[in-house]
């Protein structure tokens, strides 16, 4: 199957720098069967591979962050690479152009471009934008990828959602929250339980609007990062700014008492779009990681740093890990929100900036060591997600990539051995095209560990 979209750009106008190289859309919808392996596939790997990203039709898209979402998707069975599909996400704003606002001045929550992050709760797959409702897409035999709709937890979810919510290795809650309302209340904290049902939800009173991408979850608390990037409606193509006279705080909720007082501490102005995980330390103590950036606009580079939260004096503790650029940090999801010693990270290419030498970091967040993968000249790989080897959490796994390759503009899935990333891939995946640079994605097992 192949379906093509009129995503071009006029000859005689260079493209901007989101839309040019590995960050430019792919045309086609493909679906490719069999794909030839370099290596050998654990056989323990029997799911879906999915990642998300922008893929815009129109060439005039203004930023990066705005592209229409496309999945691209690779099927693992029994040692083979099955197949390969990519597909845009069908949203109201794709298929019928639905404005994000209204003649009315509303916000329409259907309007998405569902772009950003691919997850699983409570057996349904979802396609996430911060902006917008998730929207479902279907992984059955026969359906694969397809888009079933806008999913507002049956009428219950009035706000945006994350796209980067937490699921509760424990309870199995997946807890989330929106942002970005034109009025007050600018955050909402929810909840939904194991079976997917929407039972918390409750306004935050935060004094502006700013763009609050991620957040922490640990056993007993979650951690809001009101941070100096601040709505500007005047500032053409992205809507938010950098203003450090905004202040930047985390706010720590106890998850035993929801709707409860929000405790802000303060800390150093900067920005985070993503945090590598958080537990808590004792009764009194919690403990953050995260890609830091000391501003956000001039996309200073993004380092792996510690805050350390103190209850009782109410002070956060912030130290820098390590000097290395690094994005997409992760953990094996069993252990989100509790003590991890290892995590991972990509070091990568932003738009803009120019080539960063391609490589996945393994940080052993105990010792302060880390160890790399590098892929050598031309090849820069997306976020890397863990895919267990058994049921020990922490235990031994896979991490597994998206590699492109400049050289030959094509993109391969790329499977190392996380406990010993440095070696030789254990399997390459060539892909039937290339794949742009995108955003988030998981490993989604027929059988979860």
């Amino acid at each position: 199957m192949t379906t093509t979209s009129p995503a071009t750009a006029s000859a005689s106008e260079a493209p901007a720098p989101h839309m040019a190289g590995n960050f430019a859309p792919v045309t086609d919808e493909l679906t490719a069967y069999d794909l030839p392996v370099t290596g050998a596939i654990p056989p323990e790997l029997t799911g879906w591979f999915l990642r998300n990203g922008p893929n815009p039709q129109d060439a005039a898209t203004p930023h990066w962050f705005f592209g229409d979402g496309m999945v691209h998707g690779l099927r693992l069975e029994g040692g083979r690479a099955v197949s390969y599909r990519n597909r845009w996400v069908r949203t109201a704003s794709f298929t019928d152009g639905v404005p994000a606002v209204d003649a009315q001045g509303h916000r329409n929550l259907v309007a998405s471009v569902a772009n950003t992050h691919v997850v699983r709760h409570a057996g349904r797959t979802l396609a996430l934008a911060e902006t917008s409702f998730p929207y479902e897409i279907d992984c059955r035999p026969g359906h694969e990828l397809e888009t079933v709709g806008a999913h507002d937890f049956g009428g219950r979810l009035t706000t945006a959602m994350t796209a980067h919510p937490k699921t509760c290795p424990t309870t199995g809650e997946l807890h989330f929250f929106g942002y970005g309302g034109p009025t007050p209340p600018y955050l909402t904290y929810h909840r939904a339980d194991a079976a997917g049902e929407l039972v918390i939800s409750r306004p935050i009173d935060v004094p502006g609007r700013t763009m609050m991408h991620d957040f922490h979850l640990t056993a007993r608390h979650v951690i809001f990062m009101d941070l100096p990037v601040v709505f500007d409606r005047s500032h053409p193509g992205m809507p938010y700014q950098w203003n450090p006279e905004y202040g930047a705080r985390l706010g720590v909720l106890r998850r035993d008492d929801p709707y409860g007082e929000v405790r802000w501490l303060p800390i150093h102005p900067c920005y985070v779009f993503h945090a590598l995980n958080a537990h808590d330390d004792g009764d009194q103590r919690i403990v953050l990681h995260v890609s830091r950036y000391a501003d956000y606009g001039g996309m200073s580079p993004g380092h792996l740093w510690r805050w350390t939260i103190d209850l009782v004096t109410g002070t956060v503790a912030e130290e820098q890990l390590d000097d290395m650029f690094c994005e997409f940090p992760r953990v094996d999801d069993r252990l989100a929100g509790q003590s991890a010693r290892f995590g991972h990270a990509t070091a990568g290419e932003l738009p803009g900036t120019g080539p960063i030498p391609g490589a996945l970091i393994r940080y052993d967040l105990q010792t302060g060591t880390s160890v790399r993968h590098d892929f050598g000249p031309g090849r820069t790989p997306g976020e890397a997600v863990f895919a267990p080897a058994d049921d020990r959490p922490g235990g031994p796994g896979w991490l597994i990539t998206y590699v492109y390759d400049a050289s030959t503009d094509t993109s391969d899935l790329v499977v190392l051995d996380a406990e010993d990333i440095s070696a030789d891939p254990i399997a390459t995946v060539r892909l039937p095209q290339r794949v742009p640079y995108g955003f988030h994605g998981n490993w989604l097992p027929d059988h979860a560990r």
